[in-house]
């Protein structure tokens, strides 16, 4: 797919027809002259011809008026668009060098840019900004990336600057077997990781090799290549090796998703959107338009159009050359880019790490003695308790609410209560639940008082296990007297509420993927797409609420071959409101959990307000499951570590407790 994803390679932009460089030149001219300039002749102009032909118009502007365009450029115009325009005046290779140059020069590396440009390149093309470098700035580019960096990711770029990668076709069975071994015994077969073997074997080998090497690794390791460097290495190190990966995976989805994430959130990162726009407009930006679409399901034309304006915007969406919303359905290319998705997502088994774990040396008696001790007198120790509690497993935790009842003749619950306020109150006091009753709590909290919160009912019931399910219904009826069905009953209605009195049974299959099963379910899923909206939601709900998580990851590959679209489009496109909210969860979570919870943290604390009950949920109910790779995926989609977000949302004792069971910075 990867390599149907390369092949292609559709620019928007290419040469005009009936060119004539002395015309432009002083058409441009005229757009200059007197006061003011026309912005739209100049934009509509200079994004029509290709970086050959702007080359060919600023030789005759020197030749017919004896100026420099790109200075009379800068001259006329101003600020992002200004960087934008002269910067489609530059030839490639000297674009590259100016952007490596200005990323290592100065106070401070940018170590983003440094990585997306050398990861990215081919030979060629790493060649050519060498020595483009080398002409503009008098000094070497290897000399200049060394002076800024440091260690492996040091290391990892000078191979890169060599420009030497393999690039035969010919592939050695026997290599693809050493080099997959290789990779494993350098990283998860052993304490410590070695490197060297990661930098030689990525930083080498033919693209066709490297992805025949991913798919024998992903066999012999049990996880993709990407999850082993998410574990194994860290920092700017790590973020290169991911974006080699991607870029032998995908060069297109690689820049696809850079893109996404320069203009995600609050500001733009213009400087990105830029140098991307620019360098891929005449090489995949179709390719990455199509990948763009697949994986957020809205054009890049829209974003774009969203997130800048004025003349700028003007520019970069003639660069962008068209809107993919319009089209409706995948162009073939995309859908066979989902259904490996989703077959890499039934490949993976991904390793769950907590980042709480049972304390060494643990002692329940010392440790409800020293939480007695933090709690008596006038005024509370915070921080013994939360160096206990936030510190021990669960069933540790049990342990000292027994042994404070035993041994002090009290209710450790009742005197934390008493002593705590606020969310921190709530956080220690979920840690010390168990995760049943922590569970049933939450399910009860979102159906308590005016409002229901849908969101945590759905994320809670589509993400449990049945055993979870089952023990939380137990801890639910006899904290509350209630079956926590009933309740359910009379908080929600319609579909939703049948749904989620599917989920609450705790009874989804589990096992493997049954695929002659899973053909008819998606023929069934596909057919129903063409029925009335009822009709459609009963046939989804009959299949996404009862099927095992591995079989329904097989379903929806099977889907996107009956129907050439993907699931999360249908139900983003189909529905609406809760039901659109629970089928959307579910299959994000067959996808990939981790990335579902991290998106869920991203909302609890994104804009203005934090929703602490969603932050505190998922930070207890994960901790000792899955937040480390959920801590992994957040940084992954977001830019910004998890740690970092915590940090900037959160105050006092309730930061510091929430941090320790974050469990590190990435």
């Amino acid at each position: 797919i990867a390599k149907m994803c390369q092949l292609r390679g559709k620019g928007t932009i290419s040469d005009a027809p009936d060119f004539d460089p002395s015309i432009d030149a002083e058409i441009l001219y005229n757009a200059m002259k007197g006061i003011g300039s026309d912005k739209e002749t100049i934009l509509d102009l200079i994004t029509s011809r290709s970086n050959a032909q702007r080359q060919e118009v600023i030789a005759a502007y020197k030749c017919s008026f004896g100026q420099d365009l790109i200075e009379d450029l800068k001259y006329e115009l101003t600020g992002k668009f200004e960087r934008l325009i002269v910067s489609l005046m530059r030839t490639p290779p000297y674009h590259d060098a100016k952007e490596i140059h200005d990323a290592v020069k100065g106070a401070g590396t940018n170590e983003r840019c440094l990585i997306e440009v050398l990861a990215s390149r081919n030979n060629k093309q790493i060649q050519d900004m060498v020595a483009a470098y080398k002409d503009a700035y008098g000094r070497d580019i290897e000399e200049d990336v060394i002076a800024d960096t440091s260690g492996h990711f040091k290391k990892m770029l000078v191979v890169l600057l060599q420009g030497t990668r393999d690039e035969s076709r010919v592939v050695d069975a026997d290599l693809v077997q050493q080099d997959a071994q290789d990779l494993y015994a350098a990283g998860e077969e052993k304490w410590g990781t070695d490197e060297a073997t990661f930098i030689m074997i990525l930083g080498n080998r033919s693209v066709t090799h490297l992805r025949m090497v991913f798919d024998e690794y992903e066999k012999i390791a049990e996880m993709s290549i990407e999850d082993s460097i998410k574990n194994e290495l860290s920092g700017d190190f790590e973020r290169l090796m991911l974006a080699v990966v991607q870029c032998i995976r995908s060069v297109p989805m690689f820049f696809a998703k850079r893109l996404y994430k320069s203009m995600k959130g609050l500001g733009t990162a213009d400087n990105t959107l830029i140098r991307i726009m620019i360098s891929r407009s005449e090489i995949d930006m179709l390719d990455i338009r199509e990948c763009f679409r697949l994986r957020y399901e809205k054009s890049l034309y829209n974003m774009i159009k969203d997130d800048t304006s004025g003349d700028y915007k003007r520019t970069l969406l003639n660069l962008c050359g068209g809107d993919d919303d319009l089209a409706g359905e995948f162009f073939p290319e995309a859908a066979q880019i989902a259904y490996k998705m989703w077959e890499l997502s039934a490949m993976t088994k991904v390793q769950l790490r907590p980042t709480v774990r049972p304390a060494d040396d643990f002692d329940s008696a010392a440790d409800a003695q020293a939480l007695r001790k933090a709690m008596k007198g006038f005024g509370t120790d915070e921080d013994a308790i939360i160096d206990i509690v936030a510190q021990r497993s669960n069933v540790q935790r049990q342990e000292i609410r027994q042994a404070f009842k035993s041994l002090l003749g009290r209710d450790l619950m009742k005197d934390l209560k008493s002593e705590l306020s606020k969310n921190l109150e709530r956080l220690i006091i979920g840690l010390m639940l168990t995760p049943a009753e922590f569970d049933a709590k939450m399910m009860k909290k979102a159906m308590e008082g005016a409002g229901t919160d849908e969101h945590a009912l759905i994320e809670i019931l589509v993400t449990r296990k049945n055993e979870e399910i089952q023990a939380m219904n137990a801890a639910y009826r006899e904290g509350y007297k209630k079956s926590l069905e009933d309740a359910i009953h009379s908080d929600t209605s319609g579909h939703f509420c049948r749904i989620l009195v599917s989920l609450v049974q705790g009874a989804r299959e589990e096992g493997p993927a049954d695929v002659e099963r899973a053909c008819a379910d998606a023929q069934e899923l596909a057919d129903a797409c063409n029925a009335e909206s009822d009709d459609m939601e009963m046939k989804f709900m009959s299949i996404l609420c009862t099927r095992s998580f591995p079989h329904l990851r097989r379903v929806f590959q099977e889907f996107v071959k009956c129907t050439n679209k993907d699931i999360e489009q249908i139900i983003k496109k189909e529905m609406s409101g809760d039901v659109k909210n629970a089928f959307y969860a579910i299959v994000r979570s067959v996808k990939n959990q981790p990335s579902y919870f991290a998106d869920r943290l991203y909302k609890a604390m994104k804009g203005l307000g934090t929703d602490d009950r969603a932050l505190i949920r998922i930070m207890v109910s994960r901790s000792e499951v899955d937040l480390f790779n959920i801590r992994k995926e957040f940084k992954e989609t977001h830019d910004v570590s998890l740690h970092e977000f915590i940090q900037g949302d959160t105050s006092g004792d309730y930061r510091k407790t929430l941090l320790i069971l974050c469990g590190g910075e990435d």
